[in-house]
């Protein structure tokens, strides 16, 4: 059985959830309770090895599993990619250059190595290790490039969202209506949610004279978590009822 989810609509929701959860949680680490990035990033990769580690042996997709480790990828991406920027001082634009080109030599492995880079199918523990080590370098890009949109480009918060949100309309239009790979859309769609999931973050959390709304990272975090676990909650009674229907449906088939 398939250890991933579908790609859907509520995929994609989750998804934008999980990394604006990412961001703001991360600043919460780092920044609200002053850990610091580096501490907030070894602290996060481990977790996020840890639930990595759950989700390799397991045999069937677990919604509450997949969608930790998600968050855990987001959530060290963010502070991963302050600590490179800020703390190493390699800038936003650098940062997010070098980052580009990691993944790039991820993506180019794994097609190397798999044949293939699509995620409905994914059949070997290789396979998964290129997906996870793709999806934490795409995760850390992100808050490069939404840091370099909200701060370095002139856009401010609202601005960067506002912009990756377009691009989003533009990749939901070419799958909707060309022939363009839809691999090659689905990762241009996961990288691009994450710095919009960053700049939707910004705004959230940062005060009023800088574009944003001002919750805070507390209050922005724990709003977006309980949006992230009331969705994971749906999606497993969504698959109880089906397991549930599934064999009604084979008894209905058999008197046919």
């Amino acid at each position: 059985m398939s250890k991933l989810p579908q790609i859907t609509l509520a995929f994609w929701v989750m998804k934008i959830c999980a990394t604006t959860l990412g961001e703001t949680a991360g600043d919460l680490l780092s920044m609200t309770l002053d850990i610091g990035y580096a501490l907030s990033s070894l602290l996060l990769i481990g977790l996020f090895l840890v639930s990595l580690f759950g989700q390799l042996r397991t045999r069937r997709y677990q919604p509450a599993l997949y969608w930790t480790v998600i968050l855990m990828t987001s959530t060290a991406g963010t502070t991963l990619s302050d600590f490179m920027d800020r703390t190493l001082g390699l800038g936003y634009a650098s940062g997010a250059a070098l980052l580009v080109t990691l993944l790039l030599l991820v993506l180019a492995s794994w097609w190397l190595s798999e044949k293939s880079l699509a995620v409905d199918n994914i059949s070997t523990r290789r396979g998964e290790l290129f997906y996870w080590g793709a999806i934490l370098v795409s995760n850390t890009l992100g808050t490069a490039l939404g840091d370099y949109l909200a701060d370095d480009s002139g856009l401010g918060f609202a601005g960067g969202a506002l912009l990756i949100g377009s691009l989003l309309a533009v990749v939901a239009l070419a799958y909707f209506y060309t022939r363009v790979s839809r691999v090659a859309l689905f990762w241009m769609a996961f990288v691009l949610t994450r710095p919009f999931g960053a700049t939707m973050g910004d705004v959230l959390t940062k005060s009023a004279d800088k574009g944003g709304l001002d919750l805070g990272t507390i209050g922005s975090s724990t709003v977006l978590a309980a949006v992230l676990v009331a969705m994971v909650c749906f999606t497993l009674w969504s698959q109880r009822q089906a397991q549930r229907l599934a064999p009604a449906a084979l008894y209905d088939d058999s008197r046919v």
